[in-house]
């Protein structure tokens, strides 16, 4: 076995591999690289669950970043349980090809619970009097305290949120190194996550971006000169390829502007009751599950979002599968935007009447993906003042909310979930190994086995 490196950029596609990313550049001289064709949602947990399974949507069953759990009448996003993922993972046929086979797992999603030696993930620490402190979880355990007392608590308000930059990605990268010195695991996957944030803040044309490359091309350096200084094999790779867009579409207030989607009303707040409603959407990026109760709705459902501006085409039981998205979890219905647009999750008409979490950093109570999280509110008075006052509340003790999010989709100028049109802004897969490569586009489902031949191929 020749241990091996998988190095996730996200956003990174062969259009942004520049003179601002001369290690990328330099691994693709030394080694090769392809286009990679990725899967429909081209949202990250899908795109993860099908690299790592081989399988398609239909089959892993991950259908979005989140969708409507109809046994429970709720909407979950960025669950952690590697249960929620079927068929055979990466790791797992890697221990049946040789016992010795190790894998550690670097936040890379649906890391917790799994079969993997080693594992690193996100996850704070929610108190009962209402703070979110930051924190990960680890396997083994004990790896949480040695880490945090080596490179300090992980940055999770760096991970997500409009303080989103480059911290968390280099605490990664030292995790890491030391991971990769103290356990020697066979397998290493690495999520780098810094692209993500400026493309869809400022969208990839802006000049900022060239910095941001920088930044992330120095981190994934660190990595990839261990790798070859001790003889591994390298893979960089991406799920998705971040476009341009200027359009946000409301689908939910769509949805209840014709009667469809119910709400109610707790304390003067709209809240979408999923439970109560004829039809509502599920929105990830650039593709929306709309989940229909009464079949007879469907068609009229179906023709009400097609003639949406903005949207490119509706699925339904007989095109669903031509995506591979005929799977249980998915809506009744399956949506995309075309390439200029994008799905909001708003559902109130009166921005006086949003939930109170609406104007926060919460991934897990929002009934859709919501990009505007990476924002400030623009209209805020002295705006760093404003947290300052909330974060002094929060550590005397006192509840607070920190509603400083806008509620302005049109801020967003670029997203994802849709096939990008041209390869030059899909993902991309750079190896140390020509020779493991096809002369073609690589499938998604064709990385699991690419992989593990890095792995058992001399």
């Amino acid at each position: 076995m020749r241990q091996t490196i998988v190095i996730n950029v996200v956003g990174l596609t062969p259009a942004l591999v520049s003179p601002n990313t001369p290690n990328i550049q330099r691994l693709i001289r030394e080694g090769t690289s392809r286009p990679l064709h990725t899967i429909t949602p081209a949202v990250t947990c899908a795109v993860q669950s099908s690299f790592l399974t081989g399988l398609l949507p239909k089959e892993h069953g991950i259908v979005g970043n989140g969708w409507y759990f109809r046994d429970l009448s709720e909407i979950w996003f960025w669950r952690q349980s590697n249960r929620l993922v079927s068929g055979e993972k990466l790791w797992e046929k890697g221990k049946k090809l040789n016992p010795a086979f190790t894998c550690a797992n670097l936040f890379w999603w649906y890391n917790m619970y799994s079969t993997v030696d080693i594992s690193v993930t996100p996850r704070p620490l929610y108190l009962a009097n209402g703070l979110k402190i930051p924190d990960c979880y680890t396997h083994p355990s004990g790896l949480r305290d040695e880490l945090t007392n080596l490179f300090g608590t992980f940055p999770l308000f760096n991970f997500w949120g409009p303080a989103a930059n480059i911290t968390s990605s280099q605490w990664i990268a030292k995790a890491t190194l030391y991971i990769l010195r103290k356990y020697t695991p066979t397998l290493t996957l690495v999520y780098l996550p810094h692209l993500d944030y400026n493309l869809q803040r400022l969208g990839p044309n802006h000049p900022a971006i060239a910095q941001d490359l920088r930044e992330i091309d120095n981190v994934c350096g660190g990595i990839i000169d261990y790798g070859k200084g001790n003889n591994f094999r390298v893979v960089v790779l991406s799920e998705y390829g971040i476009t341009s867009v200027s359009n946000p579409i409301h689908i939910n207030r769509i949805l209840r502007n014709a009667g469809f989607l119910k709400i109610r009303n707790e304390l003067g707040r709209e809240l979408l009751d999923p439970g109560a409603s004829k039809a509502f959407a599920v929105t990830d990026h650039q593709v929306a599950h709309i989940y229909v109760v009464d079949q007879r709705d469907v068609a009229k459902v179906k023709t009400l979002i097609e003639e949406s501006p903005g949207v490119e085409a509706v699925l339904d039981s007989t095109t669903k599968s031509h995506y591979a998205l005929d799977h249980p979890r998915s809506g009744e219905l399956v949506a995309f935007s075309n390439a200029n647009s994008w799905f909001t999750h708003y559902y109130w008409l009166d921005d006086k009447c949003c939930p109170d979490f609406a104007r926060t950093v919460d991934i897990h109570r929002k009934p859709g993906f919501d990009p505007v999280e990476l924002f400030l509110d623009p209209n805020l008075t002295f705006p760093k003042l404003n947290i300052a006052w909330r974060l002094m509340k929060k550590k005397l003790g006192f509840r607070m909310l920190m509603d400083v999010i806008p509620l302005d989709a049109s801020l967003v100028k670029g997203s994802h979930g849709r096939m990008a049109d041209r390869d030059e802004d899909g993902p991309l897969l750079v190896s140390t190994e020509p020779d493991f490569l096809p002369e073609k586009a690589i499938e998604a489902t064709e990385v699991k086995e690419l992989i593990l031949r890095h792995v058992f191929e001399n």
